[in-house]
């Protein structure tokens, strides 16, 4: 504490930024053991706060579905976390009378408070995460020439903030990384540790000190459950899989939402066992109950069967590394996007096709969306259209982030029309038409397009949603492995129309021509109009 918090003579010359910041004890819950000092940067005095005067810089992070993606990859997983990374980022010596604060010696009130100031960047400054990015990025840049290309990408492509989440093809490989990776970072004064891994030998290889608290003992029969970004990471299994709480103290608009939030998703596995609940918030909503008017009973029944039936989701197990054990060399990487959508919501399911040298196929999900249609009634077209423009803005994202050779991506959509439009290039269409295929013209071009019946369809799910009941097996392994043709050489997969009919004049989305009006010459009492209006 002493070298971050230095103990200042208040009657000294200070700096022309000065500033005091209160401060408070953070306990988690899962952690009461451990207490976090936090610096509230945003207290206001006088109408601004030292957050209201600072630059926040640009964002350096990864993104969180990119770090997500990138930990699926491989067989061998490893999950790292930095020591207190804020804390050894140095602030600017001008600087840090911008960082002061008063302590109690010994937390007893009736003495006089000791002038301190922080030396390094706090938890909670709006500055503060960019420096420290800039400064864990930086240590790699300034060490490149001494490691190998890997060692280095991985912290400019597998750190999310403080936690680093790599997968990697091989033993040999985790172990060169565990060695070099620390080493690298120590040199920029960062301290890598709570190690955990899905391989007891890599594992074996760290001191025991420096391996998460849930690994400390290797002599257990099973790895145990971690987190890995927030996500429940079934070490042992090597599968991810959800956690449900019980937080909801009344049944109001209020506490159901935050109950909804609660079930932590980044990838959308859950979306389409979520989107029941997302519907009956939007009801709720549409009828006009405020935030903490308490629900009449007759509205809850649909949310109180979808509240019991929910714990089931805890026994889903969704393989965290896409390549199944036992598969071969990959030959054929392939995205398939598949989007659809009904009157009361639209989804989007992306799914990694995989061949490798033996011919043997598979298929994983990668991404899921699931969202409650618009309150202001649409047409099927127009949320068919737009969960096709999602279903475009997902798979670039996924092909920006995933880093695997992917030799083609599909589009999958039960809509006729959407195909229609996205194949009709010289046709102008309404606003909201238009602007939605310029969208997906950006991303894709109207030849990765294919048709697919609603029962083949994933994205079915994704917009309709999926109740836990004794008959939707066949629904949720549909939502998780993809549809049954993918699984199949490209010569079983579902026809494709060939004689898609124009469309129709008469359809609501094209835009009208505009008859022109010309104005001519018109000879009133001999002089013509423009000599009129000029004169009046």
């Amino acid at each position: 504490m002493q070298e971050e918090c230095p103990n200042v003579d208040s009657s000294t010359t200070k700096s022309g930024s000065t500033w005091y910041l209160p401060h408070h004890p953070v306990i988690h819950s899962n952690k009461p053991e451990k207490v976090r000092v936090v610096f509230d940067c945003a207290a206001k005095y006088q109408g601004t706060s030292l957050n209201d005067q600072l630059l926040q810089g640009p964002d350096l992070n990864n993104t969180l579905v990119g770090v997500l993606l990138q930990f699926r990859k491989e067989p061998v997983a490893i999950v790292a976390d930095i020591k207190q990374m804020f804390h050894q980022v140095k602030v600017k010596k001008a600087d840090c009378d911008a960082l002061r604060f008063l302590w109690w010696p010994e937390g007893d009130l009736s003495k006089d408070p000791a002038d301190h100031q922080m030396l390094v960047h706090p938890f909670g400054a709006t500055s503060s995460p960019s420096c420290a990015a800039y400064a864990l990025k930086r240590t790699a840049d300034d060490n490149r020439s001494n490691y190998d290309t890997h060692i280095v990408d991985t912290v400019y492509r597998n750190f999310y903030v403080d936690d680093c989440l790599k997968s990697v093809a091989s033993v040999e490989e985790a172990k060169e990384l565990v060695k070099l990776l620390p080493e690298m970072l120590a040199k920029g004064g960062f301290h890598l540790t709570k190690w955990i891994s899905n391989c007891r030998e890599i594992l074996a290889l760290i001191p025991e000190a420096e391996r998460a608290s849930s690994v400390m003992n290797l002599d257990m029969e099973n790895l145990p459950i971690d987190r890995a970004l927030g996500i429940q990471w079934d070490v042992e299994k090597d599968a991810f899989n959800f956690r449900i709480g019980d937080r909801l103290k009344e049944e109001t608009r209020r506490e159901m939402l935050s109950f909804v939030a609660s079930v932590y998703d980044p990838l959308g596995f859950a979306a389409p066992f979520v989107l029941p609940a997302k519907r009956i918030l939007q009801e709720l909503c549409r009828v006009g109950y405020g935030w903490d008017e308490k629900v009449p009973e007759d509205q809850l029944s649909n949310w109180r069967e979808w509240r019991k039936k929910l714990p089931t989701l805890m026994t889903l197990a969704i393989p965290r590394c896409y390549k199944p054990t036992g598969f071969s060399q990959i030959q054929t990487v392939e995205l398939h996007n598949f989007s659809d959508a009904s009157l009361g919501g639209y989804g989007v399911a992306s799914y990694l096709r995989l061949i490798d040298t033996n011919g043997t196929i598979h298929c994983s999900l990668l991404m899921g969306k699931s969202r409650v249609a618009p309150l202001k009634a649409m047409t099927v077209p127009r949320l068919e259209l737009t969960a096709a423009t999602v279903a475009v803005k997902v798979s670039r994202q996924i092909q920006d982030e995933i880093q695997l050779p992917i030799q083609r991506t599909l589009f999958w959509t039960d809509s006729t029309i959407v195909i229609q439009y996205i194949r009709n290039m010289a046709t102008r269409f309404q606003t909201f038409v238009s602007n939605r295929l310029q969208i997906i013209h950006d991303a894709s071009s109207p030849s990765q397009w294919y048709h697919v019946s609603s029962e083949f369809n994933p994205a079915d799910h994704a917009s309709r949603g999926i109740k836990f009941n004794g008959s939707n097996e066949a629904a949720i392994t549909t939502w998780f492995h993809g549809a049954a043709f993918l699984w199949q050489p490209e010569s079983e997969w579902p026809g494709q129309p060939t004689d898609l009919p124009e469309i129709d004049r008469d359809d609501k989305e094209l835009r009208r021509k505009v008859q022109a009006t010309t104005i001519t010459q018109c000879n009133t009492m001999g002089t013509d109009v423009w000599s009129r209006l000029l004169h009046q």
